[in-house]
């Protein structure tokens, strides 16, 4: 079981947290509330997220229950380096969409002491391992890979199936455009 407490900033050396999942699962929301403890225990943090991501806010990182906390947007992974001055904790929102040079920004900031806490996609819609995340998976201290509830069966959801027609990988969207779904009915509706 994941404890919070094993992830707690470290005096000797900073960790790596990755949360990932699919569309609709809670990974901003489950960013927001490890940035408000962090934030309560009087920890300075500092949010990115991709400039690219503006659904909601351009300087805010907002789930999609509306909940949200300021963040500053950046071009690339290495502009987080430059931004993140004199900080407990450094959080990214939507980690897919930078560069893979995110995995050694995660890393320098880790070495340097600071507790960075990623959140993002692990899958694209064709089930394809989606930008830095996976090698991000692969050096962190913790990841929570968490889940949403499929739209169709009720079952427990790790894709998430574009419903328009388009085959660039990056398209940004909500319900219209994405639907969270099973193994079972994501291999059913592809196979369509």
């Amino acid at each position: 079981m994941f404890l919070e407490r094993d992830v707690s900033h470290h005096k000797n050396g900073g960790t790596i947290e990755v949360i990932a999942g699919s569309m609709f699962s809670g990974k901003t929301e489950e960013l927001i509330r490890r940035l408000r403890r962090a934030q309560f225990a009087r920890q300075k943090v500092e949010i990115f997220k991709p400039m690219v991501d503006s659904r909601y806010s351009l300087e805010k990182v907002v789930s999609h229950d509306e909940n949200s906390i300021p963040s500053s947007p950046v071009e690339n992974s290495g502009n987080i380096l430059l931004l993140a001055g004199n900080v407990d904790v450094v959080a990214i929102d939507e980690a897919q969409f930078f560069d893979k040079g995110l995995v050694d920004v995660c890393r320098t900031l880790a070495d340097m002491g600071i507790r960075v806490i990623v959140a993002g996609l692990d899958m694209d819609f064709k089930g394809k391992p989606f930008g830095p995340m996976p090698d991000l998976m692969a050096i962190a201290n913790y990841v929570s890979k968490i889940h949403a509830i499929c739209v169709r069966c009720g079952s427990v959801a790790q894709f998430s199936h574009r419903l328009v027609s388009n085959d660039k990988q990056v398209l940004l969207g909500e319900k219209e455009e994405y639907e969270a779904l099973c193994r079972v009915c994501y291999n059913k509706v592809k196979n369509l």
